[in-house]
């Protein structure tokens, strides 16, 4: 069925259809103007009757179906954030490290005996080689740090280079490193190397995902987080031998942050978003906070996770 334009007010009309309560439009129509209809009804999903059923549960009023968009609003920039901090700490750690053993010029760096030697690699480590290399090219002339090396030493040192690649590449020069090398870093989140490997993709899709303001707090990955202590000690759930959250659910990527994150990073994170939660319980009444944890992938005790160890 061919989808057609629809006026502010015939929006109104199709949501109080479904059994919405819209006690103010003029409020309403303000806020789909601004906010999209089409991104505002992708929060509907807890608030419908059923699977089958898709009416809105009697008494949902508009106000409550904008409260879980602004709360994910707040979320999503309080996941992009720590993120960053993230993405930052793992860019200054691997160009420290393959910096101080492999030279700070990018035709040492970039030479491919720095990599693995894994045969299967091979066309790998050359693609994001050439990857790198192409950012050189294209920031030498548009990224100000860039270009003061460029201009005045005539090489690009990697600690420079790391801020201009996206978080995807890095996860991937990660994975092409020596086995020694990629240990060196892991060691200091005191990981596993795949478990970091798996972590950095992860995060990578993560942070696409806050950057385009797509819907977060219900967001399921196609990659797992292998079983840890967190798991045991928040005494999650198991059903057909798996745990039930905290997986490839949102809190899972909560449970990487608890381990590349700093106790003091990890704690605000905490903090702001059992506020924000609060924030959202309080203008909920047809369905309960749990519903949206549960939707989540969040156990009722995960404030616990701030203060293990």
């Amino acid at each position: 069925m061919k989808k057609e334009f629809k006026t502010l007010e015939e929006q109104i009309e199709i949501l109080k259809n479904k059994g919405l309560v819209v006690e103010n439009p003029e409020y309403a129509k303000e806020v789909l103007f601004r906010e999209n209809y089409f991104f505002l009804n992708g929060y509907r999903h807890l608030f419908m009757r059923s699977s089958v059923d898709k009416r809105y549960i009697e008494g949902t009023t508009f106000e409550e179906l904008y409260s879980l968009f602004l709360f994910d609003r707040t979320f999503r920039n309080i996941l992009f954030k720590n993120i960053l901090m993230i993405e930052n700490n793992i860019k200054s750690i691997i160009s420290y490290q393959l910096s101080l053993k492999y030279g700070y010029k990018e035709r040492d760096y970039l030479t491919p005996k720095n990599f693995t030697a894994n045969k299967e690699k091979v066309r790998q480590v050359n693609d994001i080689l050439k990857k790198m290399k192409r950012q050189i090219n294209i920031n030498a002339t548009q990224h100000s740090a860039t270009m003061h090396y460029v201009n005045n030493y005539g090489y690009i040192p990697l600690w420079v280079l790391v801020k201009v690649l996206s978080f995807g590449i890095v996860g991937e020069l990660y994975s092409i490193l020596k086995k020694e090398d990629q240990l060196g870093v892991a060691e200091i989140y005191n990981l596993e190397v795949d478990t970091l490997i798996n972590y950095l993709t992860i995060l990578s899709n993560y942070r696409n995902l806050c950057a385009h303001e797509d819907i977060v707090y219900e967001n399921k990955t196609q990659r797992q987080i292998e079983d840890n202590k967190y798991h045991k000690l928040l005494n999650i759930p198991i059903m057909d031998d798996e745990y039930i959250y905290g997986k490839s659910d949102v809190f899972a990527l909560i449970i990487i942050m608890k381990q590349m994150l700093s106790h003091e990073e990890f704690s605000n994170l905490i903090e702001e978003f059992a506020h924000n939660l609060e924030n959202l319980s309080l203008n909920l009444h047809t369905i309960s906070i749990d519903k949206v944890l549960d939707r989540m992938g969040f156990p009722k005790n995960y404030y616990d996770l701030k203060n293990l160890d």
